[in-house]
């Protein structure tokens, strides 16, 4: 079956719409980063450079390392964009341009996200690096999908019931990562648990500069839950988008997080690049020599 022109949106030189790429432009293997200017810091590690494309928010640089081949690209902030970006990756190495329909065959993309958080437990310091076991999710981007299947259903009902969650507001999702992924990356000293995805940096995260947010002991509610043992260590507005998408399209996913805020301490890193290159450095390392 032929996808419309309206749904699978091509530019005139056959790349996908929205990232300007073509099939043979991408890896299996994707590191999503929020801000463009992270990607050359991720990419000035590789052996050589192939591909280096841009358009609006979304850069993407193809190369290898160590003769594993590697794609860097930048999704911007927020599940809104990750929706863009991971249907578009999905799209070019599943579905046939040229005859605009589903292929038979499927390949599996493994999507690792190098980003930035904010700690909910005071515990996980600034600056160090944390593991998403789960995302949750407080958009409501999966929700426009048929996703039951890949949500967890009596994690998110515990949560509602603890929270006493608005009523007005998007039911929480949770999706958990790969766990295929999450071995390569596990070491002494990382730390693992749930990541909750926020829908903006300020009230959605409690910040409060001159409005007041609607609870103002959110923050206080999630470093305080926990679901058979896994608690919400982390906060910031990507991962549950790229895990929920990710296992409704069968890719693995994995997100990484470098904390640079401590949020119960009140507490942010001193030098955030660094630290920030840091994590990039560790997970291309575990990435390559895996």
């Amino acid at each position: 079956m032929s996808i419309p022109h309206s749904e699978l949106i091509l530019n005139p030189d056959g790349s996908i719409y929205h990232l300007n790429l073509l099939p043979e432009d991408i890896a299996h293997t994707v590191l999503l980063v929020g801000d463009p200017d992270r990607v050359s810091r991720v990419s000035q590690h590789f052996d050589n450079i192939r591909v280096q494309k841009q358009k609006r928010e979304f850069v993407t640089h193809t190369g290898t390392l160590n003769g594993k081949e590697l794609t860097v690209i930048s999704t911007g902030i927020g599940t809104d964009n990750i929706d863009i970006v991971l249907n578009e990756l999905d799209a070019l190495v599943n579905i046939d341009f040229e005859t605009r329909s589903v292929k038979e065959q499927f390949t599996t993309l493994r999507f690792i996200r190098l980003g930035t958080s904010g700690s909910l437990q005071p515990d996980i310091p600034v600056n160090d690096f944390l593991i998403s076991t789960h995302g949750m999710g407080f958009d409501n981007l999966l929700h426009f999908y048929k996703s039951n299947h890949v949500q967890l259903l009596d994690f998110q009902e515990s949560f509602i019931k603890y929270t006493k969650w608005y009523k007005d507001g998007s039911n929480p999702y949770v999706v958990p990562g790969s766990t295929a992924l999450q071995t390569i990356f596990e070491a002494p000293g990382i730390h693992k648990g749930c990541t909750a995805t926020a829908v903006g940096f300020y009230g959605p995260q409690s910040r409060k500069l001159r409005l007041e947010v609607r609870d103002s002991h959110f923050n206080e509610k999630l470093t305080a839950f926990s679901h058979n043992g896994v608690r919400i260590t982390n906060l910031e507005m990507e991962t549950a988008g790229i895990y929920g998408l990710s296992a409704l399209l069968g890719h693995h996913a994995i997100s990484l997080n470098c904390i640079l805020a401590n949020r119960p301490l009140q507490t942010f890193s001193s030098n955030p690049k660094r630290a920030v290159d840091a994590l990039i450095q560790y997970a291309l390392e575990r990435l390559t020599s895996s």
